[in-house]
C-alpha cells in the first residue's frame, strides 16, 4: 500500500484571490506530490512500506538513518493538515470553542493574530507557523513555495491574507475534540 496524495478539499481556484490557482498547482500539484513520490521510493521494500503515514513518522522520527523518510513523511502530513486549515471565505474572528481558548490564551483575537503573524514572519527561512500545544490545531505554511508566486517576498502580506480570509475555523474547532 503506497502513501497517496490526498485530494484538496476545494477546487484549485477556490482560494483566489488570496492564493491563486497557479500557486496551488505548484504547491499542491508539484511540491506536495513530490514529497509523496519521494517517500514511496524511500520506503519501497522496507518494513515501513504499507504503514500509515503516522506510523512512518513515528518509526523514523528519531532515527538519523531515516532522516529522508521522516522529512518527506512529515512534509506530507504538514501539507495535508495545512490544506484543511484553509477554506474559501474563511478567516476573520473565530467562533466556537476555539474563540474562548484564544481569548484565554492570548487575551484577545487581535493579540492572537499578532502573535501568529509574528511567528510566521520571524520564521527564519522556510518552515511553518503553528497554533498548538500538545495537539496540532492550526498551521500556516511559510515555505516560499506557499506564497512566492502571489506575494513574492511579502510574507507578512500573505500571512495577513490567510488569517483574515482563509482560516478554516470549523476545522480548527474539530481539532479540539
Amino acid at each position: 500500500m503506497a502513501v497517496n496524495l490526498p485530494e484538496l478539499p476545494y477546487a484549485k481556484d477556490a482560494l483566489a484571490p488570496y492564493i491563486s490557482a497557479n500557486t496551488l498547482e505548484f504547491h499542491y500539484g508539484k511540491h506536495h506530490k513530490t514529497y509523496v513520490d519521494n517517500l514511496n521510493k524511500l520506503i519501497a521494500g522496507t518494513d515501513l512500506e504499507g504503514k500509515t503515514l503516522e506510523e512512518i513518522i513515528a518509526n523514523s522520527a528519531k532515527d538519523p538513518s531515516k532522516a529522508g523518510i521522516f522529512n518527506n513523511a512529515a512534509q506530507i502530513w504538514n501539507h495535508s493538515f495545512y490544506w484543511k486549515c484553509l477554506k474559501p471565505q474563511g478567516g476573520g474572528a473565530p467562533t466556537g470553542a476555539i474563540a474562548a481558548k484564544i481569548d484565554a490564551a492570548f487575551g484577545s483575537y487581535d493579540k492572537f493574530t499578532e502573535e501568529l503573524k509574528n511567528a510566521g514572519v520571524t520564521q527564519f527561512g522556510s518552515g511553518w507557523a503553528w497554533l498548538d500545544g500538545q495537539k496540532a490545531l492550526l498551521t500556516i505554511d511559510v515555505w516560499e513555495h506557499a506564497y512566492y508566486l502571489d506575494y513574492q517576498n511579502r510574507r507578512p502580506d500573505y500571512l495577513t491574507a490567510v488569517i483574515q480570509n482563509l482560516i478554516n475555523w470549523d476545522f480548527v474547532n474539530s481539532n479540539l475534540g
